[in-house]
Formats: C-alpha cells, sequence, structure tokens
C-alpha cells in the first residue's frame, strides 16, 4: 500500500471536481464519498442533490471563519492511498477506516479529537482513494504536522499487516522525485515519451559520466542543449545550478528550471563534486594489491576503451565482494557512470536495453552509507574513456568488446543486488536485480553475432584439437564439464581454448582461474563467460583473428588495437595480479 503526498493547494473546489470527474482518460468509474469529518457531509458521487460547491463550503467553513489575512494560501491537503496491484478489491468499509488511520498518525484529524480538521475520502477506483483535507482546525488554529509523509508511510505498513496485503518495503529517503501527475499530463500534451523530469535527469547522468570538472560537467550540458543557471554566493563561488529544456516552459512561457536536487539525491552540485575530490592515498587497496591497470600505450577507440572498462569492472566486483562498505558503496555508484556511459556509446540494436539497465540501476547507486571515493577511480575513467571513444559499431571487434563488458556488467549487478540485500536495502537490491534482467537482454543482442563466429570455427576445429579441449575441460573443471559441453556454446569456448594455446599460454591454469574468480550459477551460459574471461585474461583479441567480419557500418573492422600490444600473463598467479 503507497501513501502519496500530494502539493498542497489553494482552491479546494478545483480538486473536488477533479475527483469528482471522469479523470483525465475517463479513468475515475463511480466517484463516491467512502468517509469523512461529518457522517452528514453531502456526497456529490452518490446524492443526485448535491454538489461539489456544497462539499467545498463545508470544508472550507474554518478557514473562512478567519480574518483574510491570516488565511492560509495553501490551505488544501491532498493524500492518496493506493493498494498493491496484487492485492484483493477491498469493501468501502475498509477504506473508511484506512483513512480515519492515515488522517490520526499525519496529525491532520487525531482520534478522539472533535475539533480537528474537515476532511473527505473519495473513491473513484478499486485500488485507491484520495484523501482531501483543509489546514485549518474548527477551533481556528492549524494543525500540527510534522513530517507527516513519513508517517503515512510508516501507518501504511501497519495496515498492510493488519489487512494481510502485499508488504511494500519502506521508503528510505533515496529516491528521486517522481514526476508530478500534472507533469505527466503536460508531456502527453506534448508528445513526449517522458516528462521533462526524467529528461533531464537522464542528460545529468550522461553528463556526469566520467567528467572529470564542473568545466567538462557543464560543457555537457551546453552541449546538450539545455538551459542552465547558475547559483553564484558574493564571493563568487558556485553554489548549486538548475536546468530546463528550451522547448519546456510554464504557462507565462519561461522555461521550467530544475534543480539538480530536484531531480535526484546523488545529482546535487556538492554530490557530485564529491566524486571529483579523490585522494591519491585512496586509490591504493589497504591490503597492498595493485588497483591500478598495467601501463599500456595511449590507444584509443571503442574497443580499447571497452576491454578497459571490463577490467575496471572486475576490479569492482573484487571491492564489492571483500572492500569495506564506504568502498563498495562508491564502486556501484560508479557503475551507474559506465552503464550510463555504455548506454551513451553502444550500438542501437544493444542501446534500448542498456538504457533500461542504467536507469533500473539509477537507485542501485544511492544508499544512506556514504561513498568513499578514490577507489572507484578506475571505473569513473572507465565511464570517461567509453564517453570520448564515441560510438561503437555493432560488429567486429566493437560488438564482441561490448558483449565482454556487458556480460561483466552482468555479473556486478548481481554482486551489488547482493551487497544490497545483507545491507537490508530492499528497493537498491530490487534495483540492481532489475538491471541484471536488463543487462542479459542486452548481451542475447550484443553477443549473438560474435559468438556465432566463434562458434563455427569451434565446430571446424580438428577432431583431435576439439577432444584434447574437451579432456581439459574435465581435468579442470569435472563438475562443470558436462553442463558446458551440452551448452551452443561449447564450441566457442572450444576455439577459445585453441587461441590460449596458439598465444603461447598453458590454458589449464587461465581456464582455472577463469571459472573460480566468480560464482558461474547465475550465468545462462557458462561457456559464453568463460569464453570472455579467458579472452579478457589472456589478452587476445574479443573476435579471433581471421574472424574480423564486415559489419553494419559497412567496412571492415580493424584488429583491436591491444592486440600485439598488451602481452599476456604466463601463469595463473600473474593473471591474478593482473585482475
Amino acid at each position: 500500500m503507497i501513501p502519496s503526498l500530494h502539493k498542497r493547494g489553494g482552491k479546494t473546489v478545483g480538486l473536488i471536481r477533479y475527483l469528482y470527474g471522469p479523470g483525465t482518460h475517463e479513468e475515475h468509474t463511480d466517484p463516491h464519498l467512502v468517509a469523512a469529518f461529518d457522517p452528514l457531509t453531502p456526497d456529490p458521487g452518490r446524492d443526485p442533490k448535491a454538489t461539489c460547491g456544497q462539499l467545498q463550503r463545508l470544508l472550507d467553513q474554518p478557514v473562512n471563519a478567519l480574518p483574510v489575512d491570516r488565511r492560509p494560501k495553501k490551505h488544501v491537503w491532498h493524500l492518496s492511498v493506493r493498494a498493491s496491484p496484487e492485492d484483493p478489491i477491498l469493501p468501502d468499509e475498509d477504506w473508511a477506516a484506512i483513512a480515519r488511520r492515515m488522517l490520526a498518525t499525519t496529525g491532520i484529524a487525531p482520534d478522539g479529537d472533535d475539533a480537528a480538521c474537515r476532511w473527505a475520502a473519495v473513491r473513484h477506483a478499486d485500488d485507491h482513494i484520495h484523501i482531501i483535507a483543509t489546514l485549518v482546525r474548527d477551533d481556528g488554529r492549524r494543525p500540527r504536522l510534522h513530517n507527516e509523509a513519513r508517517r503515512a508511510q510508516d501507518e501504511a505498513r501497519r495496515v498492510e499487516a493488519d489487512y494481510g496485503l502485499r508488504r511494500v518495503a519502506p521508503g528510505d529517503g533515496t529516491a528521486a522525485k517522481r514526476p508530478t501527475s500534472a507533469e505527466r499530463r503536460k508531456a502527453e500534451r506534448q508528445g513526449r515519451d517522458r516528462t521533462a523530469r526524467e529528461e533531464l535527469r537522464r542528460t545529468v547522468r550522461h553528463a556526469v559520466a566520467g567528467a572529470t570538472s564542473e568545466e567538462e560537467f557543464f560543457g555537457r550540458l551546453a552541449a546538450a542543449g539545455l538551459l542552465i543557471r547558475k547559483r553564484v554566493a558574493p564571493s563568487g563561488d558556485l553554489l548549486g545550478y538548475k536546468i530546463a529544456l528550451t522547448d519546456d516552459r510554464n504557462k507565462d512561457g519561461d522555461p521550467v528550471f530544475y534543480s539538480g536536487s530536484k531531480l535526484a539525491p546523488d545529482l546535487s552540485l556538492p554530490r557530485i563534486r564529491e566524486r571529483w575530490a579523490l585522494p591519491a592515498e585512496a586509490a591504493v587497496p589497504a591490503d597492498g594489491s595493485e588497483l591500478a591497470q598495467p601501463v599500456m600505450p595511449d590507444v584509443t577507440g571503442p574497443a580499447f576503451a571497452r576491454r578497459r572498462a571490463t577490467a575496471a569492472t572486475w576490479e569492482a566486483l573484487l571491492i564489492i565482494d571483500h572492500g569495506d562498505d564506504g568502498s563498495a558503496a562508491a564502486q556501484i555508484a560508479a557503475a551507474g557512470e559506465v552503464l550510463d556511459a555504455l548506454a551513451q556509446t553502444s550500438a542501437a540494436h544493444t542501446r534500448d536495453q542498456l538504457r533500461e539497465a542504467a536507469s533500473a540501476f539509477e537507485r542501485a547507486g544511492r544508499s544512506h552509507i556514504r561513498a568513499v571515493h578514490g577507489r572507484d577511480r578506475a571505473l569513473r575513467q572507465a565511464a570517461r574513456d567509453l564517453v570520448q571513444s564515441g560510438t561503437a559499431l555493432g560488429r567486429g571487434e566493437d560488438g564482441a568488446t561490448t558483449a565482454m563488458l556487458i556480460d561483466m556488467a552482468f555479473f556486478l549487478a548481481i554482486a551489488a543486488a547482493n551487497w544490497h540485500a545483507r545491507k537490508h536495502h530492499s528497493h537498491q537490491a530490487d534495483a540492481a536485480q532489475r538491471t541484471a534482467e536488463h543487462l542479459r537482454a542486452a548481451y542475447r543482442a550484443a553477443a549473438t553475432h560474435p559468438m556465432a563466429l566463434l562458434r563455427r570455427r569451434g565446430q571446424h576445429l580438428d577432431a583431435r584439437l576439439r577432444q584434447g579441449h574437451a579432456a581439459l575441460l574435465h581435468q579442470v573443471l569435472p563438475d562443470l564439464a558436462q553442463r558446458v559441453q551440452a551448452e551452443p556454446a561449447w564450441p566457442a569456448l572450444a576455439a577459445t581454448l585453441d587461441d590460449v594455446h596458439r598465444a603461447g599460454h598453458d590454458p589449464a591454469p587461465l581456464l582455472t582461474e577463469a571459472a573460480r574468480r566468480r560464482e558461474l550459477d547465475s550465468a545462462a551460459s557458462i561457456s559464453d563467460v568463460l569464453v570472455w574471461r579467458l579472452r579478457r585474461t589472456a589478452h587476445l583479441p574479443a573476435l579471433a583473428e581471421g574472424l574480423q567480419d564486415t559489419g553494419s557500418g559497412g567496412g571492415r573492422h580493424p584488429r583491436s588495437p591491444a592486440a600485439g600490444i598488451l602481452r599476456a600473463p604466463r601463469t595463473a598467479n600473474d593473471a591474478g595480479r593482473r585482475r
């Protein structure tokens, strides 16, 4: 059960007419009163003689009894209470009791208070009611309201228990502000897929991804075509910012601006600045292990950026699993930047699912555990590299490294879900789990072509080579070998083991390391996972040499910039240090 406290208003009759009206899309059915402060309150829905004006005058009577200069400008209080879709349809009597409980807990009409505010509860659908009240008591005083939204949420949890309804996880104050009904209606009128608030939130997240300074952040916002207002102190220091879409105007024709904090709690300027304040000493783990990537030549390009991001994501997994809470929270928040950057720069056939994944993960990146920035530097640099490398093509090495990165990001989302679940962050855990499902769908789209090419190569391997790779699989992974060989992608794994051997490595320790470094139970295809882990660990091209095809961009994809430059570790221990 979800109670929603709406903005206070100044016109009682306007809200009453909406509640008893047909709705914006004829969705209101049988509007009627289920309860009110007085049993004799007129019901314009069921009584043909009653009018909305009569109900308004009755509710507003204490307000109008005050001198004009003492009347509150915003005197209309509005709370809606909605049941979950799977809950049974409650009778009017139950909704009346729920309304009284909400009014009592919020302080609008405490139990036994004969001089409390006047109110009415209207039902115009099976699953919810609206409660309207006027904020002047019968004795002329104002009600004592304090944090009524949180009190209503707490009472909703008790109502769920008492009525046997679905138990909704309590809010924790980390959710982004939802668009108002007025904003949603405005978007519908303008033919927008999302509200201005939602569009701005996504644009700001894209601008933050991998940014390293205020100048770069605001430059990206300006490049996206947004209107920007900066709040500057008399000293000249920048205190905050507001942004607006150029074509989102109010009734007077002025742009509608939103501050960063009104878009999401972590998009205020002070919170964004925390990401840029990275103490140098924080970049090295306390256990002395090397977190930074090996020194590499200055190679650019979408494929290389994706390989670097995959390595950084692997490091983040280890920290989430084994690091302190502050470092884990920072990694999870930075992972959101990588997903935002990946969604911006991936090919069309994966873009929608990646955007959904980034949107879902937004909530997972916020909790009341304060992120300790520093060790998230590799992930934030990875996001920056993805943005700066530009849009990847859908085929060839670009497409294969995209599949490799999405595969690793899937496991990071699962790790984040498990971490939040251990901390009892139910909303965040659910968001991370939903992210994983979107990433699974994006992976299928990204991996179809490169895995098909690798499978084809594996199917054409010499029979003795295939038998040797199968024997190695049974030797190294006896508990998984039968399942792996039954998977459609087993030939792709055989081809990758062959590539590892041809590159001069011993496949046995690398395969052992690839399997034990991270759980495989959540993988839809163990073969796929092992393919990408082996190719990344051995620094092989994501798509084997000789399998480069003509992609959707119309040209032949070049060999990965990393191929032939990076040298793979010769032993499993070396691989562990690199990873």
